[in-house]
């Protein structure tokens, strides 16, 4: 068994996150966290808010707020979101620190004594009318390679090449349009030409990675230019170098603090775990970390930070560039096992934009939906691999007709029909090559469901879990042992009953990872008894060295269901069950698209 640690972008705190984010970070990430730690591996899943840069203080200035205390506020209500949606964070805590803060100026240290940080003189994007530095990516133009003309100002998603800002051509300001007006400034660059073997061999060495997310980090490797790691910025942490760490106009740039903060939120786990040093467990690149897998979790937009920039300082601090060096005082680090990309959720056609209000956030969304609905949609239908469209049509018939009429009616006939016929589980006598076909498919499942969910394939794996709901949705038609009452056939209608009740809790345990509401309440209507799929909890806490308080996502994750068939009892009572699942009415099509247009 492995030390997995399940890295997952951080939503940026500048305002409520929707669907569309969700499906990209946060979903796919748990499925794959939850099945790990049902196979018995050893995971650690953290991520946070990030909370610094030029957005956060312009969305401030707009709401007449402190940068901090509109972080606090979106903090609040992204914790509030993730842990509706049952997302199993061992970690979900914040940029804002003084752990990540001190994790942050470590690093930059590390990387700066090895070399691999140089000072230069630079053009910095500033707003005539406000003073303050325009971020990379609130600047857009034409790209000067390709000629795409929503090009950013760090990079052109349709090239995929680098850029700086004044390399664009008409640039513009995304805050009000203005044209940026372009300073001479002085900043420290990560010397990213002095890790193109380095991350070369490292890339060359990845298998089974999504084959766009290769093809885009190699294409990288030919044009890496050095990039700014500071901004002329008053809302970030501070640069540790002697005259600059009390200047307040100068700042770590927020990409370069946000990365970091995989690491960061592991050490602080560590430390309010009771055992400050676990963190190596996952983190370090020696015998102690040799059973060590890092996973990470994001949209394509943010391919660049992962499978470039991040092995970049991993190395660059390990001592592990082109340059050499030594390792700083966390020691040499582990670089990334696989970046993990999902591609871009629209929604109704159009591209998710709050100012269009071409969106809906996670919040109103769990107030008028079940949280296990929006997971199944995204799991089955979401954008693992292509660009996908939700539509409100598409969800009410896949939650009516799939979880529903599919695997819901699957549970409730079954379970009705034992608690009413028998009160309990009734005992299987003489099986027949039915009955053992059908155990045997729902058994076969924890092999092939868990090799897919394995290999990052989740709309394969829950595919196949719920074939295996149709097998025994088929079976159970097949056998009519509703037809068996009378005295002599009844104990043939509870081996039926048996047989479809434990292929029942066989794909319940395989669609735990997915569904784990309805999976604790199926649980329960079997008879059984204790937490099946465990949850997270918000847990306000003080800061460890002194700063403000805040609220985080952690949980106990070491109870629960195994992956592996578990037996039924027969004499378990069971009760007529309740629905697991809403069935939803056609009209909440009609009622969501008026929202959309209002």
């Amino acid at each position: 068994m492995s030390h997995v640690l399940a890295a997952v972008a951080w939503p940026y705190a500048n305002g409520p996150r929707h669907i569309g984010h969700v499906s990209g970070f946060g979903v796919p990430s748990d499925v794959f966290s939850r099945y790990m730690r049902m196979s018995g591996h050893d995971v650690l899943m953290v991520s946070g808010t990030d909370e610094h840069g030029t957005p956060i203080q312009v969305q401030a200035d707009a709401d007449g707020v402190t940068p901090r205390e509109l972080a606090d506020r979106y903090n609040r209500v992204i914790v509030e979101d993730l842990h509706g949606l049952g997302l199993s964070y061992d970690l979900f805590t914040r940029t804002t620190t003084r752990n990540h803060y001190a994790v942050v100026q470590e690093l930059f240290t590390g990387l700066y004594d090895n070399g691999y940080i140089v000072a230069k003189t630079t053009l910095g994007a500033i707003s005539p009318s406000t003073g303050r530095t325009l971020p990379d990516r609130y600047i857009e133009g034409t790209c000067p390679i390709c000629g795409y003309d929503a090009a950013r100002g760090d990079q052109c998603d349709n090239c995929g090449n680098q850029l700086d800002p004044e390399q664009l051509i008409n640039p513009r300001s995304r805050i009000n349009g203005e044209t940026p007006k372009f300073v001479e400034t002085e900043h420290f660059f990560l010397d990213l030409p002095a890790f193109a073997q380095s991350l070369g061999k490292w890339l060359d060495a990845r298998e089974g990675w999504r084959p766009n997310v290769l093809k885009f980090s190699r294409n990288l490797l030919d044009d890496l230019q050095p990039r700014a790691i500071t901004r002329d910025l008053e809302w970030g942490i501070p640069i540790p170098l002697e005259g600059w760490e009390d200047r307040a106009d100068k700042r770590i740039y927020v990409w370069f603090d946000a990365v970091i903060g995989y690491l960061s939120a592991s050490i602080e786990w560590a430390r309010r775990s009771g055992d400050p040093e676990a963190w190596r467990q996952w983190w370090a690149a020696d015998a102690q970390g040799k059973d060590a897998l890092g996973y990470y979790f994001m949209g394509k937009d943010n391919i660049v930070f992962h499978s470039v920039i991040w092995p970049s300082l991993l190395l660059g601090y390990s001592g592990a560039g082109d340059k050499g060096g030594e390792p700083g005082s966390l020691g040499a680090l582990n670089l990334p096992t696989e970046v993990v990309s999902s591609e871009y959720l629209t929604m109704e056609g159009k591209k998710f934009s709050s100012s269009r209000k071409v969106v809906i956030y996670v919040r109103d969304f769990l107030e008028r939906y079940d949280a296990d609905a929006l997971r199944y949609f995204i799991a089955a239908a979401g954008p693992e691999s292509n660009d996908t469209d939700f539509t409100w049509a598409e969800f009410v018939r896949r939650n009516n007709d799939e979880l529903v009429a599919g695997w819901g009616n699957l549970v409730n006939r079954s379970i009705s029909m034992a608690a009413k016929n028998f009160g309990e589980i009734p005992p299987a006598l003489d099986l027949t090559p039915e009955d053992l076909a059908l155990l045997e498919t729902s058994k076969a499942g924890f092999t092939s469901v868990g090799e897919l969910i394995g290999k990052h394939r989740q709309k394969a794996a829950i595919g196949e879990a719920m074939r295996i709901v149709a097998e025994a949705n088929k079976y159970l038609s097949d056998q009519a042992p509703w037809k068996l009452k009378d005295e002599a056939t009844k104990p043939r209608m509870g081996t039926i009953l048996h047989v479809a009740l434990q292929a029942i809790s066989d794909a319940n345990t395989l669609l735990t990872p997915f569904l784990p509401h309805s999976a604790q309440k199926v649980h329960e209507l079997l008879g059984g008894t204790g937490v099946h799929a465990p949850m997270p909890s918000i847990v306000e806490v003080d800061d460890l060295d002194g700063g403000p308080g805040y609220p985080v996502l952690t949980g106990d994750y070491t109870v629960g269901a195994r992956w592996e068939s578990v037996p039924l009892v027969a004499g378990t009572p069971l009760v007529a069950p309740k629905p697991v699942f809403r069935k939803l009415d056609p009209s909440v099509i009609e009622e969501e698209l008026e929202r959309l247009e209002s």
